[in-house]
């Protein structure tokens, strides 16, 4: 299943360096995990205790490395809020393409122009340097 499976390179990561194939297993196992549980329990309630149990595990990453929790933590949720709206929007582009879904307009549309715009001055840039 598509859903099984996860592949390094998301539109938002364009720049950034190749993340290790290790990161990719762990997430390919969640996936799987959960989506045995949708099996037993159904979607709704597997995808809740996923994301809840997903939360849990956060705060208790963020407390056992954070050295000032009272001080950080507004900026904790902010951040984790933001990321999670990016990775939600990143995915629903995603599977809705490759699903041939209509998910509406992304909120990531202007990030995709921008990283198109990228690719196609690279692509220019590399054709000036090669021999005619």
């Amino acid at each position: 299943m598509a859903e099984d499976t996860q592949t390094p390179q998301t539109p938002s990561n364009i720049d950034a360096p190749p993340l290790d194939p290790a990161f990719f297993e762990v997430v390919n196992k969640f996936v799987q995990l959960a989506n045995r549980q949708g099996g037993i329990h159904g979607l709704k309630r597997a995808s809740f205790a996923a994301l809840y149990g997903v939360a849990r595990y956060n705060v208790h990453t963020y407390i056992g490395v954070e050295p000032d929790v009272p001080g950080s933590r507004a900026g904790f949720l902010d951040y984790m809020t933001g990321l999670y709206r990016r990775m939600l929007n990143e995915h629903l582009d995603a599977l809705g393409a490759e699903r041939g879904v209509d998910v509406g307009q992304s909120e990531l549309a202007a990030d995709y122009a921008a990283i198109d715009k990228r690719r196609a001055e690279q692509a220019a840039a590399a054709q000036e340097g090669k021999p005619e």
